[in-house]
Formats: C-alpha cells, structure tokens, sequence
C-alpha cells in the first residue's frame, strides 16, 4: 500500500492514479501527523483489509491535482548511512580526499529531523560561497519499537520505504553538521509498506539534475543492506515508531545550486522533485 500525506497533512492511499482520502476513515489528526502515523502504523495490521475493503467509497482525488507532503513529518530521530557503497568511496576518494573508511569503520550518523522537506519543495542553500552536492538514497521508516534486533528480523520492524535525496554542503565539518541544513532532506513521494516490497536490496536509484541523469545503481551494492543498518543502529540505541534510516548514497555525486530541478526515482517506490535556491535570497 502506498500511504501518503497531502495537502494539509490529510492521510491517503495511492492508487490507479489517484489519491483516496482516509482522514475520516481511520484515527487521523491532520494537526498531529507525526504522532498519527505513529498510531496508524501500530495499527496497521487490523486497519489494512478494512482499507482494501472500502477504498472505493473513501473521498479520491487525481494525483496531479494534490499537494504531498512528506510522508514522515517530524521523525524523532534519522539515522544515515556514510560511505555504504565501495564505488562512492573511490568517488570520494578522488574528489575529496576525506574518505578513508566505509560505514563499516565510521557507523551511522544522526541527521537532524527539522531538515525534512516534501515532493516539489526547494532546497534552500545556506551559503553562496560553499558546495552543496545531491545524494540519492533508499530510506525506510520504523514501525515499531526495535533494540537488539538480529539482521534476519529486522525486516519485521520495517513499516514501509520512500526515497531521500540527502543534500550535503562539502566541507571539514563533521557529517551531522553539513547534512542538518533546513530543507536539506528531501523525502517521498510517499511510503510503500513494506509488503509491497519483497527485496528492498535489489531496488534501482536513479536522479536527475535538470533532466540529466546523474546517478544509476542499485541498492544490492550496499555493504550493510537494509537490515544491517537496522540491526546495528539498535546495537547503540532503540530505535522507535516514525524513526527514520537512509542507507547511503552510490557514486555519480556532483554539485547543486539555484535553480536546478532534482528528481529521485526509486523503483517500486516511486518519484518526486524539488528545486533548489539560495537561502539568503529569500525574505
């Protein structure tokens, strides 16, 4: 099931084209989306069929005509994957210099939550005089509480997959910092359950800038998948409802800057764009 966020933070489901409004279907608190997703997703097993069965009768929409937003609003956390593909560190290697290890050596980082923006939103750079770079990357969202889970459960804690572009000012600073701009992290167009996804490890990414493809590969070329990111995060910390974790990023990387358009296609998933701006221009 594709779950999306629309226009003012209504709930729905996507299909044939068109978005069926769930909001006065199922506990939804168009104020509260964060912590209705939550509630939906702990729900979602007895909420499911019921959907199925009734979609049709739900309020719909033509997807063209609404307005989505991000699928995960305000996550309590988002956990990233640096260096999870060999061909992007020989890319980092080469341009940057500054990329010793993979995510083997270096673990996941923490990207703040209030960088979320949604489909067909603009990034806005900080800085005219730094180097900003788009990053395409599969990410997942938790459905329940997990700590110490094993790889080979970790897909039960999964509720569902979008993608991400992480946008990234190039720099000394630590990864956290250069990644935790507002609007650095675009994410959408909505969540796929994960029942609709029989191999998250074998998912095509692509991206484009201003219609150009930039990045081609596929997520069975990580080296930790999936499930290994999940598994190791909850090593450290529980991992919670609405949490989110994005596994990295393949080569092809290169610089962003005012008006370029960026699309992200992820297969099964689906794709959205967003444009980019200067900050220190606006208002």
């Amino acid at each position: 099931m594709k779950i999306a966020l629309f226009n003012d933070n209504r709930l729905g489901v996507v299909a044939d084209g068109r978005v069926y409004d769930l909001t006065g279907f199922v506990p939804w608190d168009s104020h509260r989306p964060q912590e209705s997703l939550e509630n939906f997703m702990g729900q979602y097993a007895e909420l499911a069929p019921q959907i199925e069965a009734r979609r049709e009768s739900c309020p719909s929409h033509p997807l063209h005509e609404v307005k989505l937003r991000a699928p995960v609003p305000k996550p309590g956390k988002i956990l990233a994957a640096p260096v999870n593909y060999l061909n992007h560190q020989s890319e980092m290697n080469a341009q940057f210099n500054n990329a010793p290890f993979t995510i083997e050596k270096l673990g996941l980082f923490l990207k703040a939550p209030s960088s979320i923006i949604g489909p067909g939103e603009t990034v806005y750079l900080p800085s005219k005089e730094r180097r900003y770079d788009y990053e395409a990357e599969l990410a997942f969202v938790i459905g329940k509480k997990a700590k110490n889970v094993p790889p080979e459960k970790a897909g039960e804690y999964i509720f569902g997959y979008f993608a991400l572009m992480d946008m990234t000012l190039r720099g000394g600073e630590d990864r956290s910092w250069r990644k935790s701009f507002d609007t650095c992290t675009p994410i959408g167009p909505w969540i796929v359950t994960g029942d609709e996804i029989p191999d998250p490890n074998a998912l095509q990414i692509r991206l484009w800038v201003n219609d150009e493809l930039k990045q081609d590969a596929n997520v069975r070329d990580t080296i930790w998948n999936c499930c290994t990111c999940l598994a190791k995060a909850s090593e450290i910390m529980t991992l919670y409802p609405g949490d989110i974790i994005t596994t990295g990023t393949p080569e092809g990387i290169g610089p962003i800057t005012k008006g370029d358009r960026v699309r992200i296609h992820v297969e099964s998933i689906g794709e959205f764009s967003v444009n980019v701006d200067f900050a220190e221009e606006q208002g």
